[in-house]
């Protein structure tokens, strides 16, 4: 009898807390997930203005969006890392730029962001994309084939340090007729 009596129990315990989980979880979104882990990413970057999760929540909205190229990464079933590509235009050619890149600090030197890098760039070059343009680290951009955008003569809007305004192309020589300063999204308040 005791060994039903706890096997119900069991049951019934199991049920309360898959309800209570459902109802509270119930208005959570993947959007809510992502922006939550892109601002745990950032939260420590010195150079950063904290408002990545705000830009994403703008992107995800906006006409320069691409499904294909909003990419997560999880661990046991929860996301711990994101990349974004999203629509810029340099003079008439429809480019990429990624940002962000964001994965949980306790899951970062994993390998994750470099899985997100190289799946979105797989992805960006089966939609028929020429390049990615990334304000960044040359430090850890440059391990994937980054390097400076004025290269190809693609400039920044804004005044920053050429090393850090990178670019890669995602076919060989497929950026070397495009030229021009870098048209953001508005999304992005340049």
């Amino acid at each position: 009898m005791s060994i039903l009596f706890g096997v119900v129990f069991f049951i019934l315990g199991s049920l309360i807390v898959y309800v209570f989980q459902k109802k509270i979880f119930k208005g959570i979104t993947e959007e809510d997930v992502v922006c939550e882990v892109v601002q745990k990413a950032f939260i420590r970057v010195k150079n950063s203005e904290h408002n990545e999760h705000k830009l994403v929540r703008e992107l995800l909205k906006s006409d320069a969006f691409i499904k294909d190229l909003s990419l997560t990464a999880k661990f046991q079933g929860s996301i711990v890392g994101y990349i974004l590509f999203t629509k810029i235009k340099v003079g008439e050619e429809t480019l990429l730029a990624l940002a962000p890149l964001a994965v949980l600090p306790k899951y970062q030197k994993k390998g994750i962001g470099k899985s997100l890098i190289e799946k979105g760039h797989k992805v960006a070059k089966n939609l028929g994309y020429k390049g990615v343009v990334l304000l960044g680290d040359p430090g850890y951009y440059k391990k994937f084939g980054y390097s400076s955008a004025s290269k190809w003569g693609i400039k920044s809007p804004v005044k920053i340090a050429d090393e850090n305004f990178m670019a890669i192309e995602l076919y060989p020589d497929s950026l070397i007729d495009i030229k021009g300063v870098v048209q953001y999204p508005k999304e992005f308040g340049i």
